[in-house]
């Protein structure tokens, strides 16, 4: 049961706090009672209801809200549901026994979006919030076949992303391994008949530089190692810092060719979790709070909370968007129209369906340019290697 900090008043009016775990506020509030204390206010200790627990793959997660939404759509009472759920083969650990103590907190009386928020690394905001406006507005099972398609197209946007991106870094990886191989083991073979070429008239500048860049990969390896290590160590806890999320962030729009594409990828989840969760019931501004966090840009995030700062005082949300400068021109007139004929809902999934498809367009053409580029990097770097190599030969040829 949650833990819920009191203030109360005895008989005599002294003033007493502390914390009682009940179902409930209005439980907390009968056993105060019992104990002849009058309460002046309950709230939950939100500190004892979040579990540490690792992340569940997107994968499973979706295949859990739609089986749950399955199940109960098919008459199955919510308890015996989340016990069948909890049993599933084919779901992680972490998930099983989540719904596991889900099931028992349902069971005590507590609400399945309540039991859901103890777990925020594995249930997210949106989820939670759409089970909570589903329970209460009498169409949970809509809400959760909803967060599972949302979380599928989401997985599957994740895996076209990495898909494209990954035989440019595996170019990359390969260039790097081969010229580090050259250096270390092919470059040094040459040494003695190098050092002989030098004693007699010397070495060309490439090949002096060759030699030099090769003896220090080789005598301080362990510096460049160590160097990248802690460099990445440092770098990781940098990004970490709400100052270090907001700068890779800009620096990720800002980038050429791909700028683009991460700003309109933040644009599209943005889009598509606010018009999921207001398809759902759930009020705008909450709405605009949950999908400004799902965006995963801090500098969105920041734009649609200055935005909904200025709804609140009667503003409308395409005029504040247009004013961010981070929303494309067609997305803001849409979302225009949509206020003024009150679709906003339908028209922003709309639109997140039109970003996606434009966006993966437009990588896919950075990534081919992107190829041949890397190859172009790897076959320069491959021959002035060579170059280097043989440049003293021929001279030494050249002058016989």
């Amino acid at each position: 049961m949650p833990d819920f900090a009191y203030v109360a008043r005895d008989m005599k009016g002294k003033s007493i706090t502390g914390t009682i775990s009940a179902n409930s506020q209005r439980d907390a509030a009968s056993q105060l009672g019992a104990k002849s204390l009058f309460p002046v206010s309950i709230t939950l200790n939100k500190g004892s209801q979040v579990k540490k627990t690792r992340r569940v793959a997107g994968s499973q997660m979706a295949g859990f809200y739609e089986q749950l939404a399955s199940l109960l759509r098919s008459g199955v009472p919510m308890l015996r549901a989340l016990s069948v759920l909890s049993t599933q083969s084919g779901s992680s650990r972490t998930l099983r026994n989540a719904v596991s103590e889900i099931k028992s907190r349902v069971e005590e009386g507590e609400s399945l979006g309540d039991a859901m928020s103890r777990y925020p690394r594995i249930f997210n905001d949106m989820g939670v919030n759409m089970v909570r406006a589903g329970t209460e507005g009498g169409f949970l099972e809509d809400a959760l076949e909803r967060v599972g398609s949302f979380i599928e197209q989401q997985e599957e946007m994740k895996g076209k992303t990495a898909g494209a991106l990954a035989y440019p870094v595996f170019v990359m990886s390969v260039g790097v391994i081969v010229v580090t191989v050259l250096l270390i083991f092919f470059v040094p073979q040459f040494d003695s008949i190098f050092e002989q070429m030098r004693k007699k008239g010397g070495l060309p500048q490439a090949t002096e530089l060759l030699l030099a860049l090769s003896q220090f990969v080789q005598k301080f390896w362990w510096v460049v190692v160590g160097g990248i290590a802690v460099l990445g160590l440092v770098l990781n806890q940098y990004l970490k810092t709400e100052k270090g999320k907001r700068n890779a962030d800009l620096v990720k729009i800002k980038t050429p060719l791909l700028g683009s594409v991460f700003l309109n990828l933040a644009v599209s989840r943005f889009c598509r979790v606010l018009g999921t969760l207001l398809k759902n019931g759930v009020p705008l501004l909450r709405s605009l709070e949950i999908s400004r966090h799902a965006a995963g840009n801090v500098i969105l995030a920041e734009s649609v909370q200055k935005a909904s700062e200025e709804i609140t005082a009667g503003e409308r949300l395409a005029k504040q968007l247009e004013k961010s400068g981070h929303f494309p021109t067609t997305v803001v007139e849409m979302i225009s129209i949509a206020e003024e004929s009150n679709n906003l809902d339908n028209v922003l999934v709309t639109i997140s369906d039109n970003l996606e498809r434009t966006t993966f367009r437009r990588l896919e053409t950075v990534v081919r340019l992107l190829e041949p580029i890397m190859l172009l990097v790897l076959a320069g770097m491959v021959m002035f290697v060579v170059l280097a190599l043989m440049l003293p030969i021929i001279n030494s040829a050249s002058s016989i």
